[in-house]
């Protein structure tokens, strides 16, 4: 069946819209953090692999991070363990631990990978193990007022970016490869650390000098106190919006993530809705994109 004129004129706009991005972006590397509602619906699942396959088609070259913890504590829950948090991180013990890794570094990025692969992707899997691509060291949680003046806490296997060696990262590229990383790192003391998404995405794109940081939120992007979108932000501007609570809950460790990977060379970071379909494709290859900028 043939296009409408209409149609067609649509179709010919996109198409000249998103040349210069192609042009401009080609050769780069974007790393993108997945999760979200785009991990969990189908559709969005299908169209972020249309957009990661898309990108690598094009001469892009996208490195993915993911997280799972709802599939973690939906595994956990069938195994009749109660998931526990202190200031919004999981309590993980070893026991815990070992769902993690096989939730994270098994069931979930196989998961992605097949589906990229599916779409005509070539997509390898990872995790902080393999090529030594994440140290990490144990997180300490400070305690809160409410907890009277305790000692840090002693939250498991969590753990924080202590170095990135992306030599694994860049073979695969240069292969051709699209790297699925799940964000599980190792101690000195040879313990495995589950560590946040968003952190390990903004570690890995200053190390990669990457283009773009993308991460996938449950959002629309920052929001004014009016409730309107905020976006071509600087780090400067970024910095008064936290000092005046325009940022602030959860929200904050993500500007903090993006903001950091700007200034630890990233060129630009973006937080868009990953509610969207095709959210990346439409962030990347359109003039007015979907989300906030940071850069």
């Amino acid at each position: 069946m043939s296009l409408t004129p209409e149609a067609a004129t649509n179709v010919a706009r996109v198409l000249a819209e998103a040349l210069p991005y192609i042009r401009r972006f080609r050769g780069k590397t974007i790393v993108i953090k997945y999760g979200g509602n785009a991990m969990v619906d189908e559709e969005l699942k299908n169209s972020f692999a249309r957009d990661v396959v898309l990108m690598k088609t094009v001469g892009i070259n996208p490195v993915v991070v993911h997280g799972g913890g709802p599939q973690i504590g939906n595994l956990l829950e069938r195994l009749g363990k109660e998931s526990q948090f202190i200031s919004g991180m999981r309590v993980t013990d070893s026991e815990t631990m070992d769902v993690v890794e096989m939730v994270l570094g098994g069931l979930v990025n196989k998961d992605i990978v097949n589906l990229i692969n599916r779409h005509g992707g070539a997509a390898v899997g990872l995790t902080g193990k393999d090529g030594d691509l994440i140290r990490a060291r144990k997180l300490k949680v400070s305690a809160t007022p409410q907890d009277g003046g305790a000692p840090d806490l002693d939250i498991g296997h969590v753990g924080e970016v202590e170095s990135i060696d992306a030599s694994v990262v860049d073979m695969l590229v240069q292969g051709n490869f699209i790297p699925v990383i799940a964000p599980i790192g190792v101690g000195e003391d040879g313990h495995s650390y589950n560590i946040n998404a968003d952190l390990v995405a903004g570690k890995v794109a200053e190390v990669l000098r990457a283009e773009k940081l993308i991460l996938l939120t449950n959002t629309k992007g920052l929001l004014s106190k009016e409730g309107g979108l905020l976006t071509g932000l600087s780090p400067a501007r970024v910095d008064e919006l936290i000092a005046d609570g325009t940022i602030h809950g959860g929200m904050l460790p993500k500007i903090r993530c993006a903001l950091e990977a700007v200034r630890g060379g990233v060129t630009t970071s973006h937080i868009i809705d990953g509610r969207v379909k095709h959210a990346v494709m439409v962030e990347l290859f359109t003039d007015e994109g979907i989300g906030t900028l940071i850069g």
